[in-house]
């Protein structure tokens, strides 16, 4: 083996980068082996063209948990946060355009030209939204309790968080405890009477889940956001430079605490001696031993693939293969040689203004449920929903001049087709993420100078990430807080001593906050200076 290590914390995404440097501040020497040639995980920047550089994975850069740039010091690397004006761009095939501001009161307004209640709805319900991310955000911050014999600490952290939801107002309180199980549709059917609102609210909860919008407990998905955002509109906050700039800002940061970052250097096993993890084997066949190691990997990557089996407990293995992990969404992105012209902006001085923002696709709760239908059994729609950014307004940077780059998710495709495969399908589903656009914005196809399509398959493959699942596993009720990844190991230890996990399979799950990665550095300093 080489020289020894503190701690090698295995991938270099956003979690991994927090973690160590986290660690790294506490004084301990961190090494973060990336398999890949570059860092960042789901968040970079990539050509995708000649001079088009787009956001290939992840187009959102945030929203970063607070405790995240305090742990790792993140504003001495000069990143530049984009906050558009319009958080929210939901156009319709009749032409109108839904605008969800960054301010609520203009959204309101706005609403309120059609129909004065409405207005008033979205004002309750935004300061509603407001009151539960408060209470969610503490949640998110803390490792979920021992079930099994709670310590003091623990017990006394839940009777602050229980005294948290006893502030809230009675109608609030007695709202969450109904909005929680509940299917979004239905969460949002009773809080709005505008169709298209009540689909791009309403979208979120379906995000990274095996689900649409009727189904039982994406109301919980939804709420539970609000821990990091809790503008009702959802996050819309991107970087210049594109997400890859995040990544270098979070490397930049641990390298400054004394972190040492090493790509192209893939993990093919944890090396585990007498039940306690030793250090790591990689690919290349080198050794490096290490008092601890840090998982960034997703669970089942973790314990399926990188630890002999014979070190872990049959029943554990059961019940890991069973946590739902399977991927739910593909990622289309385009190289254009212009601004899309959106119907509903047509005569709109301030459309480019518009478009810095997020662009809902999908007019109606019934056309979000019907493109879930499809992924059901076992194909993609012919419409799909879509969740689109074109970075490129805000910051010019990632596309030649006049030229833009655009960035859309496509929420419900299947892991594996009923008919066919992706080799032979991958294409079919980008026509239908431009046919879908177009119709939007037509002539949009005639714009398109390249395009690159990746389905969950792809995303397993390039990321690493099991199913492609973007968060690392369902964020499902079943699969949250004490039950992520698994009931009796959600405190970011695992079976194995001296073995943890960092990543979105851990408390409290995906997205590009990085609360698991400095919730997990916080328990493994715990237990370091034991």
């Amino acid at each position: 083996m080489t020289e020894a290590r503190d701690i090698v914390v295995i991938g270099a995404g956003h979690n991994g980068l927090v973690a160590a440097a986290a660690l790294a501040r506490h004084g301990l020497r961190p090494l973060v082996l990336e398999r890949r040639g570059q860092i960042g995980g789901g968040i970079v920047t990539e050509e995708i063209h000649p001079g088009f550089r787009c956001p290939t994975i992840s187009h959102l850069a945030g929203p970063l948990a607070s405790s995240v740039a305090r742990e790792v010091d993140l504003a001495r690397e000069g990143l530049e946060i984009l906050k558009p004006e319009v958080r929210v761009f939901a156009p319709g095939l009749d032409g109108s355009a839904l605008l969800l501001y960054d301010d609520p009161a203009r959204t309101a307004a706005a609403l309120g030209q059609r129909n004065d209640e409405e207005g008033k709805r979205y004002l309750r319900f935004h300061a509603r939204l407001e009151k539960y991310g408060r209470l969610f955000a503490r949640y998110a911050n803390m490792t979920p309790p021992d079930i099994e014999a709670p310590g003091l600490d623990e017990l006394f952290e839940g009777l602050r968080l229980s005294r948290g939801f006893r502030q809230l107002a009675r109608a609030d309180a007695f709202a969450l405890l109904r909005w929680l199980p509940m299917a979004v549709a239905d969460l949002v059917g009773e809080s709005f009477e505008t169709e298209r609102l009540r689909a791009a609210v309403a979208a979120r909860g379906t995000w990274g889940m095996f689900a649409g919008p009727w189904s039982a407990g994406t109301g919980a998905n939804l709420l539970l956001q609000t821990a990091f955002d809790s503008h009702s509109a959802g996050p819309a906050a991107f970087v210049r430079g594109g997400p890859g700039a995040l990544a270098g800002a979070l490397a930049g940061a641990a390298r400054r605490a004394g972190v040492e970052i090493r790509a192209d250097a893939e993990v093919a096993q944890i090396l585990v001696r007498d039940g306690k993890a030793v250090g790591v084997a990689l690919a290349s066949g080198e050794e490096i031993s290490a008092r601890a190691v840090v998982s960034n990997a997703d669970p089942k990557r973790t314990f399926l693939r990188l630890i002999e089996p014979t070190h872990l407990d049959p029943d554990f293995l059961t019940r890991l293969r069973n946590y739902r992990s399977t991927g739910t969404a593909a990622k289309v992105n385009l190289a254009l040689s212009a601004l899309p012209i959106f119907r509903a902006l047509d005569g709109n001085a301030n459309a480019a203004g518009v478009l810095a923002g997020r662009i809902h696709i999908g007019d109606d709760i019934d056309s979000l449920e019907r493109a879930f239908d499809a992924a059901k059994y076992g194909d993609f729609s012919a419409r799909p929903y879509c969740d689109v950014a074109i970075a490129s307004v805000a910051d010019p940077s990632l596309a030649p001049a006049g030229a833009h780059v655009l960035s859309a998710w496509v929420q419900h495709v299947p892991y594996r087709l009923k008919e066919g495969n992706w080799q032979e399908r991958r294409e079919a589903l980008g026509d239908a993420v431009v046919a879908t656009l177009a119709s939007y914005a037509p002539g949009l196809e005639r714009l398109v100078v390249a395009r690159q399509v990746l389905v969950p398959p792809d995303l397993e493959e390039v990321c690493g990430w099991t199913g492609g699942h973007v968060f690392h596993g369902e964020p499902a009720l079943d699969q949250l807080f004490t039950m992520r990844p698994l009931l009796g190991w959600a405190r970011y230890r695992t079976p194995i001593a001296g073995l943890y996990l960092c990543g979105a399979g851990t408390h409290p799950g995906g997205g590009v906050t990085g609360a698991p990665g400095v919730n997990a550095s916080r328990e493994i300093w715990k237990d370091w200076r034991r």
